[in-house]
């Protein structure tokens, strides 16, 4: 994975416009993956699904909360992606008060797919969804990597670890030394 460049798709989101009014003042957006990844360095992580406990319980917080240090080693935006609607990320993503994680909404799991980590979850009744993974893009390209072992269709643990923002934001650290 280091070294390549990520798959260019697409994103169908949904922005905050006031010009809408109303009580869901919401519009689609198309936001390509240039417009996220270009000319910045940022954190991906990917996760089988917002409102899960792993998810929402440790990992999109603690993204959450050490994006101060995440930016004092040279990262632009984090950026949380699930195969989910716009509909449910944006949910997810007020729900967590987030201010600096951005989410992406992935609904047909094309970006998971190309990126190679679509699995599926059957056996929980997600149907297909993100393996459990992190990286360090940087213009586009992947500098780092961070994929939880045992990939796998219908995986019975959810491993966490590898992708958690200690461990990302520990490689940063040493990575900055080792320069």
């Amino acid at each position: 994975m280091i070294g390549r460049k990520v798959p260019a798709v697409t994103f169908r989101t949904r922005i905050r416009d006031e010009a809408v009014g109303g009580s869901n003042p919401y519009r689609w957006q198309d936001v390509s993956t240039d417009d996220y990844f270009a000319g910045k360095r940022v954190v991906l992580f990917s996760l089988p699904g917002a409102f899960t406990p792993t998810c929402s319980t440790f990992q999109l917080p603690d993204y959450e909360k050490l994006a101060p240090d995440f930016r004092a080693h040279g990262i632009d935006a984090i950026y949380c992606l699930s195969v989910n609607d716009a509909f449910v990320m944006n949910a997810w993503a007020k729900s967590q008060n987030l201010e600096n994680v951005k989410v992406i909404p992935d609904g047909s799991g094309e970006f998971t797919r190309k990126m190679g980590m679509l699995v599926a979850k059957d056996n929980l009744g997600f149907g297909m969804r993100s393996w459990r993974y992190a990286a360090v893009v940087n213009d586009g390209v992947i500098e780092q990597w961070f994929e939880e072992e045992g990939y796998s269709d219908n995986c019975e643990t959810d491993p966490y670890g590898l992708s958690s923002p200690q461990n990302v934001l520990s490689a940063l650290q040493q990575h900055k030394l080792a320069a």
